[in-house]
């Protein structure tokens, strides 16, 4: 089929005025991550079928898809036409054609949060220790409290010694009992640096009492710092939220312009044929599977933040989040907020019927055809982990040249 096309500046305007747009790299995520726009999301050509009713549920929403001449932008609009989809176009020129305009292209995945987070930690000047100052800490006895914000299987593989898993979306309603001594230096940890600093910040946010401070560089650096890891741990936060956690969430949000909406309201947003509505339930996967919303998809909220692209790929879409406990999906939405989404927290709800059922699991892809993260495993060179922080760091620039992001600090 012929699929009509549109240029880079008509896609940068959509972007910039805020217009629904999903902008689809079909490459395959190990090439996607060595360079595309910044809100790029991945659908590999081969794995529409198996992504796009859940990533894109509205079949007329704009869609834009381009490849490196590859030729794979022709089966991939093939792929989407099957699938119901109606309003399918091209990038003039592919991924060479926005370089060609002047573009800013950008590495890795879930870049856009990933440049967020420095811009956060630019602006707020979030706290951090470097890794040789924590071992030191360990060391010594001192009064602290390392919690680690991975998923709980990243937790599993390699952690900072004493160190309990704590995922992001969690911190605040779990901080309390695991620090309750508001003497306790609070250290908060990921991988690399995305994580730890919106952890780091979101409990400054919502007026922690302990000092709280970013373990700079996470795992990596602490590798490189030739610290050692434990492997193994399964030491859990358990739920103790700081003192007022519940409310101090809710105003965070509220200062980041997240609304507070009912069912009916919702129901209001679902029912707007023009309009995507994303809608998320930001608790544990086993609180999900326990009873959950209808038409709710799980995405712990920590991660949700990190992996928005993967999550809503249509940019400009409205999202809904839902927690029982409310802090979680407070706390959330207002990360996502700040990314420039326009974001709901639905208050209440679970008096009612609830679904039981493990979260949709989407088949992951070839290993073969996956972006390795320089920052999972225990096997990654080097100078791959500091190619990575150097990478990382360079981002608050890029997002100024690229100019198109949108996104504001609270």
């Amino acid at each position: 089929m012929t699929v009509p096309s549109v240029t880079p500046s008509q896609v940068r305007a959509a972007l910039l005025l805020r217009e629904e747009i999903a902008l689809l790299d079909v490459r395959h995520e190990a090439v996607f991550a060595t360079g595309h726009p910044l809100f790029a999301a991945n659908m590999a050509a081969d794995r529409i079928a198996l992504e796009a009713v859940v990533r894109l549920p509205r079949k007329d929403v704009p869609i834009v898809l381009y490849d490196a001449s590859e030729g794979l932008v022709s089966a991939a609009a093939d792929h989407l036409k099957a699938l119901g989809y109606t309003n399918v176009r091209q990038l003039d020129g592919g991924l060479q054609g926005w370089k060609s305009a002047g573009y800013e292209v950008f590495e890795d995945v879930n870049s856009y949060a990933k440049a967020f987070g420095e811009l956060v930690e630019s602006r707020r000047h979030t706290p951090s220790l470097a890794a040789e100052e924590v071992g030191a800490l360990i060391a010594s006895g001192a009064n602290i409290q390392i919690l680690d914000v991975r998923r709980f299987d990243e937790y599993a593989t390699m952690n900072i010694p004493g160190s309990i898993s704590v995922p992001g979306a969690e911190l605040v309603l779990r901080a309390g009992r695991a620090a309750p001594d508001p003497e306790t230096t609070i250290i908060v940890n990921c991988a690399g640096r995305t994580r730890s600093i919106i952890g780091t910040q979101s409990l400054i946010n919502a007026g922690v009492a302990n000092k709280v401070r970013a373990l700079r560089n996470g795992t990596i650096g602490w590798t490189l710092a030739k610290q050692s890891l434990e492997h193994g741990s399964d030491r859990r936060g358990e739920i103790g939220a700081i003192e007022s956690g519940e409310a101090n969430a809710r105003d965070v949000a509220y200062r980041a312009g997240v609304r507070h909406i009912g069912l009916e309201e919702t129901a209001a947003l679902q029912a707007q044929p023009d309009r995507t509505l994303y809608r998320f339930d930001v608790r544990s996967e086993e609180e999900y599977a326990a009873g959950h919303l209808a038409g709710f998809r799980h995405y712990a909220g920590g991660q949700l933040v990190q992996e928005i692209d993967m999550a809503a790929p249509v940019r400009g879409a409205r999202i809904v989040l839902t927690d029982d406990r409310s802090v979680r999906a407070d706390m959330t939405a207002s990360w996502l907020a700040q990314m420039g989404w326009e974001t709901y927290v639905l208050e209440g709800g679970y008096d009612g019927a609830l679904e039981v059922g493990s979260p949709l699991a989407i088949p992951k892809p070839d290993p073969s055809h996956r972006y390795r993260r320089p920052y999972e495993g225990t096997d990654v060179k080097e100078s791959a982990m500091q190619a990575y922080l150097d990478w990382e760091y360079g981002l608050v620039e890029q997002l100024r040249r690229d100019g198109t992001h949108g996104f504001f600090v609270i």
